[in-house]
């Protein structure tokens, strides 16, 4: 059972690393686009397992973004958890018709995310 220890270990060293939640939740941002794009890299090559395992591990970090939403802060954590919801929803979707668009849909509100979260935290996007 080395290899489970190991990625724990993996995780946890990532995890000391982080310094704010605000960092937290910009490296979830990031880990989405990485792993639609690698998930776009499997569709192309009609290799459904990598596809899927991508596709899981994109609304693996989706789901953890919506139970980390603390729901007393109104407006705001509502908005997102049904943004959240609905971007699951469109890798689903992709998932089942093999249909690269709606992740470019995806794509394309999790970098208006990334976006906005760097203005919220006055920090600049360093790509």
């Amino acid at each position: 059972m080395t290899a489970p220890n190991s990625a724990y270990s993996a995780y946890n060293q990532s995890a000391n690393q982080v310094q704010s939640p605000e960092k937290l939740v910009l490296m979830l941002y990031e880990g989405i686009l990485r792993f639609i794009f690698r998930a776009k890299k499997a569709m192309g090559e009609k290799n459904i397992e990598e596809k899927v395992h991508y596709l899981n591990r994109v609304n693996a970090i989706f789901f953890e973004l919506i139970d980390s939403l603390d729901m007393k802060q109104g407006d705001i954590a509502r908005y997102l958890d049904e943004l959240y919801r609905n971007q699951i929803q469109l890798v689903c979707q992709a998932n089942m018709l093999n249909d690269p668009e709606r992740l470019d849909a995806v794509i394309k509100v999790t970098r208006a995310l990334i976006d906005a979260w760097h203005d919220a935290v006055g920090e600049k996007d360093e790509n």
